[in-house]
Order: C-alpha cells, then structure tokens, then sequence
C-alpha cells in the first residue's frame, strides 16, 4: 500500500479564538487504510508570548466497510491526545481548550 505523507510548516500563524499558534500539520493519506490528520500547536502566555509547551490534536477519516469494500468519506471531530475522549468540531476550539487547561492562552 502506498502511502503519501505530506507536511506543512507554517510558524506563527495566529489563530483567532485559541490565541495560540500552529506549528505543523500533516496529513496521512492511504487507499484502504485509515487516514489521519494531526496538529501541534504552541500555546502563548498571558502577555502574548510564544510558550515552549505543545498540545497535539489528532482527527480520523469517517470509514465504513472492511478490505476492498473499505470507504472513507469526511473526517471525525478533532481528538485532544491529552484527553481523547473529548471531542471537538475543529482544531482551534481543541487547541484552545488544550492551552486553557496549561494555564495558558
């Protein structure tokens, strides 16, 4: 099975309800197989400077059948790793509650 894995490095690139800043993203993309998709933001202070602690959010392809008959249509809410069982509609509300939880923006 082939698999791309494609990688995107954006530093400082504010989000508007987290206050924190996205670090790497990247995508798995495989033809029968699960895909994935995984995000590592950088939380900020309170006086707005860049923190060295990381929440990582993680979300799945929507899948339904088994082998060949596997198909993947949309994705799962975002996942925080620290706390997988709580889920989110997208990666900036959980980075925001993953930050908050640090104490942090």
């Amino acid at each position: 099975m082939k698999k791309i894995i494609s990688a995107l490095l954006v530093i400082s690139c504010t989000i508007f309800s987290a206050n924190a800043y996205q670090i790497l993203s990247s995508k798995q993309i495989g033809q029968d197989d699960a895909k994935n998709q995984n995000v590592v933001v950088k939380c900020t202070t309170d006086t707005g400077k860049l923190s060295n602690q990381t929440c990582t959010l993680r979300r799945y392809a929507k899948c339904t059948g088994t082998g060949t008959k596997k198909r993947c249509n949309g994705w799962q809410p975002w996942r925080d790793l620290r706390q997988p069982s709580k889920q989110y509609s997208d990666w900036k509300t959980a980075a925001s509650a993953c930050c908050r939880a640090k104490g942090l923006r």
